[in-house]
């Protein structure tokens, strides 16, 4: 049975409530079982895209909500950074809903006094910024990927065979898309020395990553679509990447709640 974790900071990003895809009742279980003094909100939340086109909103998806605004009454700081999926709510910026801060960009002091830019990340995504047709595009493609996990492993559990994600593997296999991950990486990272800061907190890319890149640590939270990730900061400045899909996955078995992140 999983205890309870309290961290001084979460970062939790891509949860894209509105969407068939979004793993609501997974983020409802990981916030559960975690407490923490701030909480970041990292971009597409809320996923307008899908909305516009009729929102599939289940009770689970008003549950993330409530949730989130319960903290903020019991003393928890929420900051909200909107990405693409919501950008709508950049309108608002400097204001606050619900005890809820809408920022467009944070920098987040750790503990031991490291400073890290927390931002969704999409601005340097260059096809977002120069192709926003190709966008909205790739976002269709995307979310076909993401439906054919469900047939694909549908067969593959009457086969005994265990889950398997095609829309991952497309993800991280076809080279383009390899390629075009590691230009995010570089272009976040040189935003970051730009700033002065120590590192970059950021989400988009549905890919969890933790790296060193030319004196700048990484970070990437990564989605609560597939692999149902956050950051959290321990009180001694530490973060450590907790896969909670895994925890869920695993319960009854020895699973590790939380892996720590180093520059790599």
């Amino acid at each position: 049975m999983e205890t309870e974790r309290s961290y001084r900071s979460l970062f939790i990003s891509d949860v894209h409530l509105g969407t068939r895809s979004c793993q609501a009742e997974i983020l409802l279980d990981f916030l559960k079982y975690h407490e923490a003094e701030t909480i970041y909100l990292v971009g597409d939340i809320l996923d307008f895209w899908r909305i516009r086109r009729g929102a599939i909103w289940p009770q689970a998806h008003n549950d993330v909500l409530q949730k989130l605004l319960r903290k903020v009454r019991k003393g928890t700081r929420v900051v909200y950074i909107p990405g693409n999926h919501d950008e709508g709510m950049r309108d608002y910026c400097g204001m606050h809903f619900g005890g809820i801060e809408i920022e467009r960009q944070a920098v987040h002091t750790m503990a031991d006094g490291r400073r890290y830019l927390v931002m969704h990340g999409d601005e340097y995504d260059v096809v977002v910024r120069y192709a926003r047709w190709l966008a909205f595009l790739g976002d269709r493609g995307y979310e076909l990927a993401l439906w054919s996990n469900f047939p694909l492993n549908f067969v593959r559990r009457r086969l005994g065979l265990g889950y398997w994600s095609f829309s991952s593997y497309l993800k991280l296999r076809v080279k383009t898309a390899v390629n075009f991950i590691g230009e995010f990486e570089r272009n976040l990272a040189d935003e970051a020395r730009r700033r002065d800061v120590d590192g970059v907190i950021c989400g988009h890319i549905h890919h969890a990553a933790s790296r060193e890149i030319d004196g700048i640590h990484y970070v990437n939270t990564g989605d609560w679509v597939e692999s149902c990730t956050a950051i959290g900061e321990t009180t001694t400045g530490q973060l450590e990447l907790v896969r909670w899909l895994d925890v869920v996955r695993g319960r009854g078995a020895e699973t590790p709640i939380a892996e720590v992140l180093r520059a790599a």
